[in-house]
């Protein structure tokens, strides 16, 4: 797995009610809709400490790499939205 997403998946599984781990999810849920433009109000970045807000940098360049999708993407988004819906 890739370490934004292995880091992303810690913030995630630690707190999945925090704010932190529900912005990173959505940005993570908003990637993978880029018919739609990926719509995400960056200015949710601002909850985010610098640290999250480098993962969130992290999410969005593998979007640039087209990564989104990708099977090491896929496993880790499946283990997201298991930690969220139990969080």
């Amino acid at each position: 797995m890739s370490d934004t997403l292995e880091e992303v998946l810690g913030v995630i599984n630690a707190a999945p009610r925090s704010a932190a781990a529900l912005t990173l999810y959505a940005l993570v849920s908003t990637l993978e809709h880029e018919g739609a433009g990926c719509l995400f109000k960056l200015d949710k970045l601002r909850d985010l400490s610098a640290a999250q807000r480098r993962l969130a940098y992290g999410l969005m360049e593998m979007m640039a790499q087209r990564r989104i999708g990708d099977a090491v993407w896929v496993a880790a988004k499946t283990k997201m939205d298991a930690s969220v819906r139990q969080g």
